[in-house]
């Protein structure tokens, strides 16, 4: 039997770490080359924002450009402590003093509707609305207050939901925008319009279902909302580095730290498709479309597939309890 030395074991060792290194890095060349970036010049002044999720990631880079800008930025956050000091350190940079945090918890639907009463009591005009936060819940099974998987009712039934409620502001303000968060991991996935609160199905596998959802309620939304003056389009921002990923257990958060380190994008360089489709004059009046990198992108067959945004739309306004007085979309 051929014996293996410990001078060999070493060097395959190494050879492994460098092949492995070097795909990092023409992964990492890739990503820089494909990167989309925004390079408009409109000024957002008179204009007001709601972004979700404001307070860390891509959505704290959304909520800093728009300030830039000029915009009237509304921070829609869990947390408020770590919001306001977000808010402060935007002001700072800005020097925009119309940047103000609201409570919102997309995972309870009392949360969503006491948001939304405020915005429309105290808010004259809505010209976008950024469906940024998000979750993945990636250990154990957990719930919502109205008993939803936590991840779907985060990402997809409470955004639905918050549309719904706002929709005869957006009009009012037309014309006016919706910019949903979405992500490519939904090819990953499918939906069950027969089950669409999947409490068993592995919490990870959830969030992809949820971008999925994302994809077909936008589509659905944009069809509906067509001679309105509101378009409705959602985007993959990219693979993130940014704190959506800290659920991850140990030990698989290591390697998973690695690769974000090495071969995401910053969150700068992920909020560059959500700020041209809430700013840019090349896309006003576009609807209903998927962006990835500043350009239109195609959507799966089934992604696309309206018959099935139908179904998803029809399921998902059941799960969220529409009263009679709510406004219709």
């Amino acid at each position: 039997m051929l014996e293996v030395g410990p001078q060999f074991l070493a060097l395959a060792a190494a050879a492994l770490v460098c092949g492995a290194l070097t795909l990092l890095a023409l992964i990492n060349l890739y990503c820089f080359l494909t990167l989309g970036v925004y390079r408009g010049k409109e000024r957002m002044e008179g204009k007001t924002v709601i972004v979700t999720g404001a307070n860390s990631g891509i959505g704290r880079v959304t909520a800093m450009e728009l300030a830039r800008k000029g915009a009237r930025v509304i921070m829609a956050c869990r947390t408020l402590e770590t919001a306001n000091k977000v808010r402060d350190e935007i002001i700072k940079e800005t020097n925009n003093q119309s940047v103000i945090v609201q409570k919102l918890d997309l995972g309870s639907f009392q949360s969503i509707r006491e948001f939304a009463a405020e915005i429309i009591k105290t808010e004259p005009k809505l010209d976008v609305l950024i469906h940024n936060a998000g979750m993945a819940n990636t250990f154990g099974r957990k719930t919502s207050p109205d008993g939803i998987e936590i991840t779907m009712a985060t990402n997809h039934y409470g955004p639905f939901l918050l549309t719904h409620l706002l929709i005869d502001l957006l009009k009012k303000s037309k014309p006016s925008r919706i910019v949903v968060v979405a992500s490519e991991l939904y090819k990953f996935a499918s939906v069950d319009f027969n089950n669409m609160n999947p409490t068993r199905k592995l919490p990870a596998y959830l969030y992809y279902v949820s971008k999925y959802a994302n994809i077909l309620f936008t589509n659905e939304l944009a069809r509906r909302l067509e001679g309105t003056g509101v378009t409705a389009n959602c985007l993959h921002p990219g693979m993130i580095d940014s704190g959506i990923w800290r659920n991850v257990p140990f030990p698989l958060n290591l390697p998973v730290k690695l690769i974000c380190k090495t071969c995401f994008k910053t969150p700068q360089q992920g909020a560059q498709t959500t700020l041209y489709l809430a700013c840019s004059e090349e896309v006003e009046g576009i609807s209903g479309k998927y962006f990835m990198d500043c350009k239109e992108h195609s959507l799966s067959r089934g992604a696309s597939d309206m018959d099935s945004a139908k179904k998803c739309w029809e399921a998902s306004e059941s799960l969220v309890k529409l009263q009679p007085t709510d406004p219709k979309i």
